[in-house]
């Protein structure tokens, strides 16, 4: 199965990283309570680092530039279905000034503006080969539940890594997706000119029942017919079941995280409200994953091949599972690394077989739901400013609806949806060069100071 090789690099390089950390742990921290405990000039180091820095929401320079980056980096993820959170932490903190916290906070809000208005505007678009809705809901009923879980593991886990540990997650992770992305992009190309020139020369030799030529036949499998009005697409793409279950599920870990908010770190109630999620995740996945088992076996049993939703693979249980840690581990890495998971959800449905234009709608659809979970509770910890968030947002939101619009009409004109992937391939590659190069920068710096570089404990450090 092509998706193993997928899993198996997040994988080894999720081990690869953890593993050295223990090697540079003992070059540069021989002892590590002495940076904990008795330097209060490394603490004070550390917590001066974790101070809000809010700049007044005013027209120069820094705003026309983090303006420009935020359109064209909300327009190109929310195409591609990654979001873009790599590419706005490293312009809100070197170009606007905000403190890193107060970045993915307000990246969270962006992601969030340009993820709705993506999705909007792709409920009004049809699907490219089937009378089938452009957004997979058993895909994203399937993935959501464990991405959620994955997200808030991650963000636990975020506290207790050294930040140079994250940096190399982060070069490791995301060129790895981001070649394996381009690979895939190359091969889809190479198969759109092979199918291009074979429908030329069909066209060419056509004729109809009274021996004329068909110089106007013409057959695009991957391009969008508008044969339906805006709002009946809209209507035929929108089912309400699905959605009230997946704002359902979103709605369980909200209330959950905010409780668990409210309590005292690493008491009773905490860990049983944290490891509470576990089990409603895992039930909820699997829900849906009995259900594409049953239908598929129902399926095969009256020899029909026909894949249940977009993904080409076969639903057995070794799939599933496969699927399960695929989600929960995107998941993980996504909020270890502050980008929501949309960088490993948007290639993973690309792997199994989902194509460019629903993996991109489906896991930007996936993505506003995990992205608003973090604004909420951001809000609620008022860890960003209300002004620039809102405008940051608008931007974003134009930027969204904007992005989709010109390439689906350049997939249109083209004939090219390999278009989408390279898209998304560059988005995240660029966002391993610039989070990788403020990572190594700040990590050098530490390491400069002298500053404890092991891991901290969790209930100590929140």
């Amino acid at each position: 199965m092509a998706t193993g090789g997928f899993v198996l690099y997040l994988l080894s390089g999720f081990s690869v990283a953890v593993l050295s950390a223990f090697f540079l742990i003992n070059k540069y921290d021989t002892n590590p309570h002495e940076y904990l405990g008795s330097s209060s000039d490394s603490f004070s180091r550390y917590a001066s680092s974790s101070e809000k820095v809010w700049p007044d929401l005013e027209f120069n320079w820094r705003l026309v530039l983090a303006t420009v980056i935020g359109f064209l980096g909300s327009a190109c993820g929310t195409v591609g279905g990654v979001g873009g959170g790599g590419i706005f932490v490293p312009m809100l903190t070197l170009i606007v000034g905000f403190d890193t916290k107060s970045a993915a906070a307000l990246s969270k809000c962006m992601i969030m503006g340009a993820s709705a208005s993506s999705v909007w505007y792709n409920l009004k678009v049809s699907h490219p080969t089937k009378d089938v809705p452009i957004l997979d809901y058993d895909l994203a009923l399937l993935f959501q539940p464990m991405l959620l879980l994955g997200i808030t593991v991650g963000v636990a886990l975020s506290v207790v890594f050294p930040y140079w540990l994250i940096t190399v997650l982060i070069i490791i992770l995301f060129i790895g997706t981001s070649s394996r992305s381009f690979y895939k992009a190359i091969q889809m190309w190479k198969e759109e000119t092979i199918l291009k020139k074979e429908m030329a020369k069909q066209k060419e030799t056509l004729v109809n029942s009274h021996g004329e030529l068909l110089i106007d036949s013409e057959y695009d499998p991957l391009v969008p017919r508008e044969e339906k009005s805006e709002l009946e697409i809209l209507r035929f793409n929108l089912r309400l079941k699905w959605v009230a279950m997946l704002f359902a599920v979103w709605a369980l870990f909200l209330v959950i995280q905010i409780i668990k908010n409210d309590l005292p770190v690493c008491g009773t109630w905490y860990w049983v409200l944290f490891f509470l999620q576990f089990p409603i995740a895992l039930g909820l996945f699997g829900y849906e994953a009995v259900k594409l088992y049953r239908e598929h076996k129902k399926r095969m049993s009256t020899g029909n091949t026909e894949s249940i939703c977009e993904a080409s693979i076969e639903w057995t249980a070794m799939h599933i599972a496969f699927c399960a840690l695929c989600g929960i581990l995107g998941g993980t890495v996504g909020g270890l690394l502050g980008s929501g998971g949309g960088f490993i959800l948007g290639p993973l449905l690309l792997e199994i077989g989902v194509i460019p234009q629903v993996a991109s709608a489906t896991a930007t659809f996936v993505m506003m739901f995990s992205s608003s979970l973090s604004v909420v509770e951001f809000y609620l910890l008022k860890r960003f400013p209300i002004p620039y968030a809102l405008y940051l947002m608008s931007v974003s939101i134009l930027a969204g609806f904007w992005g989709q619009y010109f390439v689906r009409k350049l997939v249109t004109i083209l004939k090219r949806a390999s278009i989408i992937i390279f898209i998304l391939s560059g988005v995240i590659f660029a966002s391993a060069i610039t989070m990788g190069v403020v990572g190594i920068e700040k990590s050098i710096r530490m390491i400069h100071n002298h500053e404890f570089m092991g891991f901290l404990g969790f209930c100590s450090s929140q």
